[in-house]
């Protein structure tokens, strides 16, 4: 059987249910149980979680890739900001913050 027969077969089993009145209907407190049991299991799927994380990171950024409001830090490609990111672990991490950990004569 296709899956469009399935489901007109199984829509007109749930509105005769609705009619007769032996349809279950969730409550909030069963609605809210449902949702965290479906959110456990689909968190179990780390590479899934990873897809969804980048996605909602690049949307928080408005597909902004130039960095522009912000320091020169983060401006560049991925490839630049990675080695970036190596150089100043490799520096013990100092980067070009405010004071850098470095005192001045006046202190």
């Amino acid at each position: 059987m296709d899956e469009d027969k399935q489901r007109e077969i199984a829509s007109k089993g749930g509105h005769a249910a609705h009619e007769k009145g032996t349809a279950h209907e969730f409550t909030s407190e069963e609605a809210r149980e449902a949702g965290r049991k479906g959110g456990e299991a689909v968190s179990q799927d780390r590479e899934h979680m990873a897809e969804i994380g980048a996605k909602g990171g690049h949307a928080s950024h408005g597909g902004r890739r130039t960095g522009e409001g912000r320091g020169e830090e983060g401006r560049g490609t991925d490839e630049e900001r990675e080695r970036r990111s190596s150089q100043s672990q490799q520096r013990g991490g100092q980067g070009g913050g405010q004071g850098g950990g470095i005192a001045s004569a006046e202190e």
